[in-house]
């Protein structure tokens, strides 16, 4: 009996080192295809093949597709005859690129020959003449905007926009408002209700709303540089209950991976529901989109009698392009902080004070800097009014990503919250800190803020 057990010992003993010498072998030989922790995207990957054309038809479609909007923009506001104006067979004075660059339209440098930039730098190209504007146009060079021209290349006869018009901007690599993209961005220089209110042909708006002309362009005219009312077409609120525009900040398109509702306000959805909601109900592309919340009537009178819930167009432009825009909104990555933008001694201070006495980490959960699931807090949690929380189906306002908070002169440019209401970091962290009664120091509040510009 105890040669049998010694036997089978040894055997053991032999399969064990075996199996330590193949292992071995394996480690002092592995290639990338063996370990099993290294994730490969190979050529011949149907996965990776996959991801890369997301990718690539995501950034296309972002940067690129007006969905059919110019038959919105073009053949119902004709708002292409202002741009043009009547020296170029439009109407007016036209849209000199210093006009577009001051209502906040950005230049894709690198859409501009290099013969163009040599003029340019040379003072040779006149910025106040809107034929200018046209052969920008003509170069797909003007951010989120495509002109639309005849056979000739000569009259322009439509315009239609992209998403890219309110989520990205530039560098300024080359000068204020050229440079080269920056897509997920918010442009928080557009000044889209003074571009709208451009448009020769209001009337579709207007039918919409029931307003007169006249009130449509002052209602457009008061959301100022970087701000847009998404919810007016749905409710007819123009303005809050002190008289203020009821206009929101443009809201960044990076960091969206892992965060469940991606809008000021909560109920609403993802990013592939805002994505079909604003290419069909702001965009006015062509597509389907439905939602029957829409239909109630108390709530959203505009959208109830217009059915905007129950969107069919004939030819859906905008459907096919929803999961590839997606994947790559949901690619791109938050900014990082530059050398230099915060003082790294402060900011690990201010990180205790986030986890610990200043309770930031209960709600921005590191590393989203929001909360796993449902994101959504009453007005009373935060202690903000509910006017634009209320105009939500949810009635609750999203715990927002913090990200990118050194950049206040463009990522955060107008304030923070949903409609700038607080100047400055330090304005927020007051406000928790008094109506949380937390009782932070002037010292530890620049600490945080130190923190939060590193995230």
């Amino acid at each position: 009996m105890r040669t049998k057990w010694a036997v089978i010992f040894v055997g053991l003993l032999f399969l064990f080192a075996a199996g330590a010498a193949l292992v071995q072998v394996s480690a002092d030989n592995k290639s990338p295809t063996q370990n099993t922790n290294t994730l490969l995207l190979s050529a011949d990957d149907p996965i990776g093949d996959n991801a890369r054309k997301m990718l690539e038809d995501g950034q296309k479609a972002f940067r690129f597709d007006t969905f059919g909007d110019e038959a919105f923009w073009g053949d119902q506001l004709q708002l292409h005859k202002a741009i043009e104006g009547a020296k170029n067979g439009g109407v007016g004075p036209g849209v000199s690129p210093k006009m577009a660059l001051s209502v906040g339209l950005k230049v894709d440098m690198d859409m501009l020959p290099a013969d163009l930039v040599a003029q340019v730098k040379a003072n040779k190209v006149d910025l106040d003449d809107p034929a200018t504007t046209l052969a920008l146009l003509k170069l797909n060079a003007v951010i989120g905007v495509t002109g639309f021209f005849d056979r000739e290349k000569k009259q322009l006869i439509e315009v239609g926009i992209q998403c890219s018009l309110c989520h990205s901007t530039v560098d300024d690599a080359f000068a204020p408002g050229i440079g080269h993209r920056l897509d997920g961005w918010p442009n928080r220089d557009l000044n889209v209700g003074a571009i709208i209110a451009l448009a020769p042909n209001l009337k579709p708006v207007t039918d919409l709303l029931g307003v007169d002309e006249a009130t449509l362009k002052k209602v457009l005219n008061s959301w100022g540089p970087g701000k847009f009312d998404a919810e007016v077409l749905l409710d007819g609120k123009a303005l809050r209950p002190d008289g203020k525009s009821a206009a929101t900040l443009l809201p960044s398109a990076f960091g969206l991976a892992g965060v469940n509702n991606h809008t000021w306000t909560g109920g609403w959805g993802g990013v592939t529901y805002w994505n079909a909601f604003v290419a069909n109900l702001q965009m006015h592309g062509q597509g389907t989109f439905f939602d029957p919340r829409l239909d109630d009537a108390a709530q959203y009178p505009v959208a109830a009698k217009a059915k905007f819930g129950h969107k069919r167009d004939p030819n859906d432009l905008i459907t096919p392009q929803l999961a590839a825009l997606q994947f790559y909104q949901l690619a791109i990555p938050v900014p990082k902080p530059p050398s230099g933008s915060f003082d790294e001694a402060a900011a690990g201070q201010g990180e205790m004070l986030f986890n610990g006495k200043a309770k930031c980490a209960t709600c921005h959960v590191p590393p989203l800097f929001t909360e796993p699931g449902w994101n959504l807090h009453t007005a009373a949690e935060i202690g903000i009014d509910a006017f634009q929380s209320d105009r939500g189906p949810d009635k609750r306002y999203r715990t927002a990503p913090l990200h990118a908070l050194w950049s206040i002169d463009k990522i955060h440019k107008g304030g923070f919250y949903h409609d700038g209401r607080f100047a400055t970091l330090q304005d927020v962290v007051q406000h928790y800190s008094q109506f949380l009664k937390l009782g932070l120091t002037d010292k530890e509040i620049q600490e945080l803020v130190e923190y939060l510009k590193s995230l």
